[in-house]
């Protein structure tokens, strides 16, 4: 603990009352803040002598200054802690990292309304089914409805302008309203059925479906029959799929799981009796929390951050906390809605329960056991390079073009949890003689170390070149013209017969070559960051040459608009003849001059 701080002091003149506290250090950075219901009591614990969680154990060491704001209740504290831990985001706070709104299903007015997907504020007309876990929940619903009712799910504004059917009415997922080929009637019924859908009455709709296929059927409508079983099929097909089909009302189903190195939430969603889908969450945790401590942390700030997110009438969790009571009423001071939360649970609510425990857990395992893995090779890559402790940042170059067009160099990061995408560069090669990958790879490190020469950007731990002694030395050179500060380089070659796990390894220089075997983590490491660099590097090639592909070349010419291109074009009946005359046949064309010509001619013929 910073021995400016007296705890012993401060508790004696701290208030009873319920309240909200924020924890500082030496610099005056916020690093905790949380609420108590005897504000006292609850910071007394932290500054007993023994019995400290490691992680209490570390914030405590580095407090300087303890405020708090007293309130007339622990709902307003739990209100106003929630509002602190938004805005201000302290480290030792557990984080819910998820701002975005849940989709709905939104079905509009009018005589033809059409079923889509919507975020945010509900200000349009119409009916909301949800929300869904993710957009991929609702597309599923829709592509159903889609093939069995026929529903348009394309934009007013597109609907409006229709002249002839489009694709949708062809493949048979829409019945052509746009152009009046279904009467309003039919249409109506269509939309009453997928409310039901959507409302989870599947098993109303399949009954009220095989009552209309016998009625069709033993009038001798074997057409209607037909469509009418197709629609039963289907939504059969959802039946079979859904096991968590049976139960009633609107639930979340909240499970959360802590492992050492992360937590995990898992949410399911539950409308009329019916499992929409389900989400993970991985709240940032600093060091590891108690189940229910996670929980409670991810209750408050899902339900109490924002007014658009829809609440059920009942919660069911896998642990209990004592904070519960006062989230409740919280909630329904802060939005006006009852809500229940329980634990323990029979039947249908059970299996959900169980459901989303098992979710958390494998979803963490399967987080931790990647980190876990990626973190093997980083060990394994600095065994390897003989290295004092694992790298922290890896950077890869790599270039890509066709024959020298469009040159794009690449560079990808990496970390220790993995690929650094937001770190990601691309550099578009201008200048360079076409084919000369020494001289793109050389402008892509000049650009990216002048960076650092200036004071700004990461220096990698490890610089990967993809390429053999040649590109090795070329970053060399770059790096001491920059007198970039030492780091360590790699140069990756295929080797002779350009097969993986058979690379050659330059380390620093050409001088210590290596290879690593065909089995080993470390060079798993190398080929993945190299293959990612390959991948972005084309990626970025590909576009580029294909913008410039649908790019005319008289756009880049002086004096020569789209009129003029056109009335050029037309004169010569097309690209290609133009392209094939000579600069006194362009000069021969209306409104062009001899210089024009010239310019024209040069502007084709660059290439």
């Amino acid at each position: 603990m910073v021995d400016s701080f007296d705890s012993s002091v401060f508790i004696a003149t701290c208030s009873s009352r319920p309240g909200v506290y924020r924890m500082f250090d030496l610099g005056g950075k916020l690093l905790y803040v949380g609420k108590a219901k005897n504000l006292k009591k609850r910071l007394a614990s932290y500054f007993r002598k023994t019995g400290l969680a490691p992680k209490t154990a570390a914030l405590v060491g580095k407090i300087s200054q303890v405020e708090t704001t007293i309130t007339a209740n622990e709902t307003e504290a739990l209100l106003l802690e929630q509002t602190l831990i938004k805005e201000w985001r302290p480290p030792y706070n557990i984080l819910l990292r998820d701002d975005k709104s849940y989709p709905y299903v939104f079905l509009s007015d009018g005589d033809y309304p059409r079923l889509g997907i919507h975020r945010g504020a509900k200000k349009q007309k119409g009916r909301y089914f949800g929300p869904y876990p993710s957009a991929g929940a609702i597309r599923e619903s829709l592509s159903l409805l889609q093939k069995a009712f026929l529903v348009r799910q394309c934009e007013d504004s597109y609907f409006k302008n229709r002249t002839r059917p489009c694709l949708q009415y062809q493949i048979k997922r829409c019945k052509g309203p746009c152009v009046g080929l279904v009467e309003p009637a039919e249409y109506a019924e269509d939309v009453r059925h997928s409310v039901m859908f959507l409302e989870g009455r599947s098993n109303a709709l399949s009954e009220e479906l095989s009552t209309a296929m016998e009625r069709a059927a033993q009038s001798l409508d074997f057409e209607r029959a037909a469509e009418l079983r197709d629609q039963i099929a289907l939504l059969r097909r959802v039946q079979d799929q859904q096991s968590m089909e049976g139960g009633t009302g609107d639930v979340d189903v909240v499970a959360a799981t802590v492992s050492p190195g992360g937590a995990c939430v898992h949410l399911i969603s539950v409308r009329g009796g019916r499992v929409l889908g389900s989400k993970n969450f991985f709240p940032q945790v600093a060091i590891e929390e108690e189940v229910d401590e996670v929980l409670a942390a991810f209750l408050a700030q899902y339900y109490l951050s924002s007014h658009e997110r829809d609440l059920p009438g009942e919660l069911i969790v896998n642990v209990a906390h004592e904070d519960f009571p006062a989230l409740i009423d919280a909630i329904h001071e802060l939005r006006g809605a009852e809500l229940s939360i329980r634990h323990r649970v029979r039947g249908t609510r059970a299996r959900w329960q169980q459901l989303a425990v098992t979710n958390a857990e494998q979803a963490l395992a399967a987080r931790l056991a990647n980190r876990q893995h990626l973190a093997a090779r980083f060990d394994a890559l600095a065994e390897a390079l003989d290295l004092d402790e694992p790298p922290q940042r890896l950077e890869c170059f790599d270039i890509s073009h066709s024959s020298g067009e469009a040159t794009v160099a690449s560079c990808v990061v990496f970390g220790p949890e993995g690929p650094l995408k937001s770190d990601y560069r691309r550099y578009n090669i201008e200048g360079v003689t076409a084919g000369d990958d020494y001289a793109a790879m050389r402008q892509a490190l000049a650009r990216r170390f002048s960076k650092i020469k200036d004071g700004e950007g990461k220096l990698p731990d490890i610089l990967l070149v993809d390429g053999g002694k040649g590109q090795l030395a070329m970053a060399q050179e770059v790096l001491q013209e920059l007198a970039v500060p030492e780091l360590i380089l790699l140069g990756v070659a295929k080797g002779v017969t350009r097969k993986p796990g058979l690379e050659t390894l330059y380390l620093n220089d050409a001088a210590h070559e290596f290879t690593l075997p065909g089995h080993s983590p470390a060079l798993h490491l190398i080929q993945q960051i190299r293959d990612e660099s390959h991948r972005f590097a084309i990626t970025g090639h590909r576009a580029r040459r294909g913008k410039a592909r649908t790019t005319s070349s008289l756009e880049q010419v002086a004096g020569v608009g789209p009129k003029r291109r056109r009335e050029l074009l037309n004169h010569f009946g097309g690209l290609q003849e133009l392209m094939r005359a000579s600069m006194e046949e362009i000069a021969k064309a209306p409104g062009i001059s001899k210089k024009l010509a010239e310019s024209i001619y040069a502007a084709l013929h660059s290439e």
